[in-house]
């Protein structure tokens, strides 16, 4: 299968995790990727490789999606390589938890900067060129915390909520220009973050979730997969669950 064959796709934080498995998926499908890395400069680099040997174009860019002006320039530069951007997802995102009555005001300004800035700043970028060519699929990373919120996760579920309101408003800005907005809210997906929590935790989390079984990234890359394809043609400002029934 090539649902996304010919497509030229952008990915923030695709080094590891969720987004190294948005990438692979992608590059599987067809697609010629781009994608950002801040700190994991190794791994970005060993990605490119993996992600050539599906034969097709890749090209890894050490870029702060949360810097206004870095983000215009990775759009510029993405264009540059790749003449056009037909997928682009806003994945880049962090967690600095805590409860609200100790939570500083640092920990409420990076989780604001990274994970919601972010989002704006690449969409705001890649705008001109998807209006230009009357055709794209933005696809924004939120969670199931931005919708039900999460105790000691005060400013993570406001940053995850924000980005749903942005969605939403972006589809109805850019609809008319047959350019497409939607997200997806993923609930307890296994990374290599949740393999450093305590068993008993995570067990208990995967009995309270329908399918009994906490989510794989390649999960998370199937609704991609589906939301960057023409597959979706006809789906914006939705909100796709990739949660195993967990808010059901």
């Amino acid at each position: 299968m090539t649902l996304l064959k010919g497509k030229n796709a952008l990915i923030t934080g695709a080094s590891k995790g969720i987004g190294r498995a948005i990438a692979l998926s992608f590059a599987k499908e067809g697609a010629n990727v781009g994608f950002t890395y801040l700190s994991s400069v190794e791994q970005g680099e060993a990605l490119v490789k993996e992600l050539e040997a599906y034969g097709v174009k890749a090209k890894g860019y050490r870029s702060d999606a949360s810097d206004f002006a870095a983000a215009d320039k990775l759009m510029q530069d993405f264009i540059a390589d790749f003449s056009t951007i037909d997928i682009l997802v806003n994945n880049a995102g962090i967690t600095k938890d805590g409860l609200l009555m100790r939570m500083s005001e640092e920990q409420w300004d990076s989780i604001m900067t990274v994970n919601l800035k972010s989002v704006f700043n690449l969409t705001k970028a890649a705008t001109k060129f998807l209006m230009k060519q009357k055709y794209g699929s933005v696809i924004n990373m939120t969670s199931v915390v931005g919708l039900k919120g999460n105790a000691g996760q005060a400013n993570y579920a406001a940053s995850k909520a924000g980005i749903i309101g942005f969605t939403k408003s972006v589809a109805l800005e850019l609809g008319s220009r047959n350019i497409r907005c939607n997200a997806i809210a993923p609930g307890f997906i296994e990374t290599e973050m949740t393999a450093k929590l305590d068993e008993k935790v995570v067990a208990e989390w995967r009995s309270a979730i329908p399918l009994k079984r906490g989510g794989q990234p390649e999960d998370v890359a199937n609704a991609c997969i589906f939301l960057g394809s023409d597959m979706s043609a006809y789906m914006t400002g939705q909100v796709l669950q990739v949660d195993g029934g967990m808010l059901t």
